[in-house]
């Protein structure tokens, strides 16, 4: 068996490779492939960006210590044929650091519309993280009820 990253990613890039590109994840991959090619090919995106590094607070020196940037790397920034863009980030879980990070990219960049997305079939496929959380917290809720 592969050994597994602390994300629980497979070292074994093989699952991961989508046309000679490594992600960092299936699902990241699964995006990429469901969302992002069939837009390109349709026109509806115009142009994307991958691993976009975004400083979220610049370096600093504190008691004469330099203590580095905070940086956020998106999965994908996607130009839309009406001018539009969106970051995009596919997530399966939010940790803390992503939760933290996301409350500094939305403090940092109010102008920019910001995403997560996750994979969920029995909800419908490709949806906003939230509204997957929201339907899986409300079918436990019904569980529970039973």
């Amino acid at each position: 068996m592969a050994q597994r990253s602390k994300y629980n990613v497979s070292k074994n890039t093989a699952s991961r490779t989508y046309e000679g590109i490594v992600f960092d994840s299936a699902m990241e991959m699964h995006y990429y492939r469901d969302i992002v090619i069939p837009g390109l090919k349709s026109g509806e995106i115009v142009s994307v960006e991958m691993q976009k590094p975004f400083e979220l607070q610049p370096k600093f020196i504190y008691n004469g210590k330099t203590i580095r940037k905070v940086e956020y790397v998106a999965d994908f920034v996607l130009a839309f044929k009406d001018g539009t863009s969106q970051v995009v980030d596919v997530k399966g879980m939010a940790d803390a650091v992503a939760l933290l990070k996301r409350k500094m990219f939305w403090y940092r960049y109010p102008d920019l519309d910001y995403v997560w997305m996750t994979e969920s079939k029995i909800d419908g496929g490709w949806l906003p993280y939230e509204n997957v959380q929201a339907a899986r917290k409300a079918r436990r809720k019904e569980r529970n009820l039973k």
